[in-house]
């Protein structure tokens, strides 16, 4: 659970990371299923950033019978969304996201409340949490984040390559007066972030990947009008807290 001085970083900040969220031994059992045939090669596409370099990604809304879907309702993720909400939520979607060594592309400047807001949030009451599969660096593509840039509102955004990108002179003005922070992290660790914190990444120009599960929460309070969004809007009946490795098992078995 996350301690009070992390809940009020996040509150500061628009972010926080947390080490060691999941063990060597259940990050394995992630990374193997990323490239097994399965739900993660199934809903595999290419979102190219403003040099044309591509970034693979893997999108769901639902919350699977099976190790992703272990992620996306463990206790260690949904209860301390739930702290950070202050109320209960539901399952937007999550995603695999792949940074090939050498050849994966950037993640332009955005908010991700940017392009939800399309699906009829009225507040940026979403939170993402990214889990690091491998050690994320510098010189991997990283994620960097505007601290406190939540605080700001929603900015416009536009197309960026194959991406929703941000006004990028308002970014401009926002890191000038905020700093920027490179967000590395060792694998296993997760990083909360706000709807409207601004974030991004550079290509992964090493030659080790850069592979990451994200797992995306909406408040209930904050249903989109219309029938739009993502996920069904049902509070999330959470895993027990060794289904990843329990899964790994059955598998086997």
């Amino acid at each position: 659970m996350l301690t009070f001085d992390q809940i009020q970083a996040y509150d500061s900040n628009g972010y926080v990371l947390v080490p060691d969220v999941f063990a060597p031994q259940e990050v394995e059992v992630l990374l193997a299923n990323v490239t097994k045939e399965g739900r993660a090669t199934k809903h595999q596409f290419n979102m190219a950033d403003a040099a044309g370099r591509a970034s693979k990604l893997s999108l769901w809304s639902d919350i699977g019978d099976d190790v992703f879907g272990a992620v996306s309702a463990s206790p260690r993720i949904v209860n301390n969304v739930r702290m950070l909400l202050r109320e209960d939520v539901y399952h937007w979607h999550s995603k695999v996201m792949l940074k090939e060594p050498r050849i994966g592309g950037a993640w332009e400047w955005h908010q991700d409340y940017g392009y939800w807001y399309g699906d009829g949030c009225l507040y940026p009451r979403l939170i993402s949490c990214m889990i690091a599969l491998d050690p994320a660096t510098k010189e991997n593509g990283c994620l960097k984040v505007v601290p406190g840039s939540h605080l700001l509102g929603r900015f416009d955004h536009g197309r960026v390559g194959q991406q929703a990108g941000a006004d990028q002179e308002r970014v401009n003005a926002a890191i000038e007066r905020l700093g920027m922070k490179y967000c590395e992290a060792p694998a296993g660790s997760a990083l909360f972030f706000h709807g409207n914190t601004f974030h991004a990444s550079e290509a992964n120009l090493s030659n080790k990947p850069r592979r990451a599960y994200i797992c995306c929460y909406n408040a209930l309070s904050n249903v989109p009008y219309g029938g739009k969004g993502h996920g069904r809007p049902v509070p999330i009946v959470t895993t027990p807290d060794d289904a990843i490795l329990r899964y790994a098992e059955s598998v086997v078995a």
